[in-house]
């Protein structure tokens, strides 16, 4: 695949993902898993090492080697595909599909380094709790969003042509 525009905008919006969910991830490294302990930034919103064995919300957090294998290649073809997929996508989903690698990418990268994801925003109210999250997460759920939106509503962006432009004057 050339390296259009197309192209460019997903490698960009997956590495910018991606470099934001690392930089986060290491502070909240050193600031609250290091001695752990949590920090109440507002009354629905504390900052807490949470280690994710699982995937989402902990699913499959008891099978060990399925996440550990099948999770990182489930994500990978995934990647794989969303890249062969960018010359038919209009700009959402092509920002959809970067979204969604740069998460994946970081939450990859957390089982492969620690063979378990780092959590960390802990969002709650009259003591329920949403399960903890990151911003790899974050991206994920937003490009899934994002994704299915454009699939359901339909795009008034036309799909780029072969350049990776649509034509259209930004």
């Amino acid at each position: 695949m050339s390296w259009n525009a197309s192209t460019k905008r997903f490698l960009s919006i997956a590495g910018v993902v991606l470099l934001v969910d690392i930089v986060t991830k290491q502070w909240m490294l050193a600031l609250i898993f290091e001695p752990p302990r949590i920090l109440e930034v507002t009354p629905f919103f504390n900052l807490a090492p949470v280690w994710n064995p699982g995937v989402s919300f902990g699913v499959l957090a008891g099978n060990p080697l399925l996440v550990k294998i099948a999770v990182p290649l489930l994500a990978l073809a995934v990647i794989w595909w969303l890249w062969r997929q960018l010359p038919s996508l209009g700009r959402w989903q092509q920002l959809a599909a970067g979204l969604i690698a740069g998460g994946a990418i970081g939450n990859v990268i957390d089982r492969l380094v620690y063979g378990r994801v780092v959590d960390f925003v802990d969002l709650h109210l009259a003591g329920w709790h949403w399960p903890a999250f990151n911003v790899a997460d974050s991206a994920l759920s937003i490009g899934v969003v994002l994704w299915l939106y454009e699939m359901i509503a339909g795009s008034k962006n036309p799909p780029p042509d072969r350049d990776g432009e649509t034509g259209e004057i930004s």
